[in-house]
């Protein structure tokens, strides 16, 4: 498994695997979410995509049960969680409604939750999880830095950002943010031509991709499918990992975020590094994908 360096401080998987899901499983027991990282770590991914909110504020202690019971499995992984968005569940049901918050309270609250609720002494990489339109980027910006000189965060960045929030947090910051989470698929295409992929590719950041296979939807336009399908023939894989391996193909050293509690499915996350995607193929997906020639 190819592994990217985010900063020098931090090296992470190609793949990352995505617990957004991990409290809708039937069994969330520590057994079975171990099974899962050990799966992962079987095919060289290392690195697990959380967030404070997941699952209502439960996907962190889920995950963190694994680490208690198996504490060895810490040192074998990075960990990457979220804060700043609030939702009225969990630790905050009393809350009246969903808004962000991006003060210096709530992010470092949210991150001495994680690292409780994870068991952990530090999380690899926090992210502010949506740009805030109430945000003091004076106030997140010295607050993220003074998480890593603390070292309860090795490296921090953004998800959903548009170029122009990345920009005003960063001007706010000693740190360097190393990544920007966004939506890419083949059927979330619009980062490739909107300025969002370019500004990072023009800074040498590598952004993270959430909902790689368009949470399955991708499999139901059928003019995709017989090309994905095709190129899986040919590569004996299935059209998950080639529908991944597009993404793995661009120059950007994107990082797919792949999310199933299906432990057969996990085995298989790694096929899409197997897969190769010359430029002809990956505009013939994309043209699919969009529905018309490119001008």
């Amino acid at each position: 498994m190819d592994r990217i360096q985010l900063s020098p401080e931090l090296e992470v998987s190609r793949l990352v695997y995505g617990l957004w899901r991990i409290g809708d499983d039937a069994d969330t027991s520590a057994k079975n979410v171990q099974a899962k990282v050990e799966a992962c770590l079987e095919q060289g991914i290392t690195t697990m995509d959380n967030a404070d909110i997941y699952g209502g504020y439960t996907a962190e202690a889920i995950f963190g049960a694994a680490i208690k019971a198996s504490p060895s499995l810490r040192e074998k992984i990075e960990i990457v969680t979220k804060c700043g968005i609030v939702a009225p569940a969990g630790r905050h049901s009393a809350k009246r409604g969903k808004h962000y918050d991006t003060s210096a309270e709530h992010i470092i609250a949210s991150v001495e939750a994680s690292l409780s609720d994870m068991a952990t002494d530090y999380v690899d990489l926090l992210l502010i999880h949506r740009p805030d339109p109430f945000m003091d980027p004076d106030v997140t910006g010295s607050t993220l830095d003074a998480l890593v000189e603390s070292g309860k965060v090795r490296a921090v960045g953004v998800s959903n950002f548009r170029p122009w929030d990345f920009s005003l947090l960063q001007s706010s910051m000693e740190q360097t943010l190393v990544t920007n989470q966004i939506e890419l698929s083949l059927l979330a295409t619009d980062a490739f031509t909107n300025g969002d992929l370019a500004y990072l590719q023009e800074r040498a950041i590598a952004p993270m991709a959430w909902s790689p296979l368009g949470g399955g939807s991708l499999f139901k336009n059928a003019a995709l499918m017989a090309i994905l399908e095709r190129i899986a023939s040919e590569q004996g894989v299935d059209t998950a990992a080639v529908a991944v391996a597009w993404l793995l193909a661009h120059p950007a050293s994107i990082l797919p975020v792949l999310g199933t509690n299906n432990l057969d499915r996990i085995k298989t996350i790694g096929d899409a590094a197997k897969v190769s995607i010359d430029r002809e193929t990956w505009f013939e997906l994309y043209t699919a994908a969009i529905g018309k020639q490119v001008p």
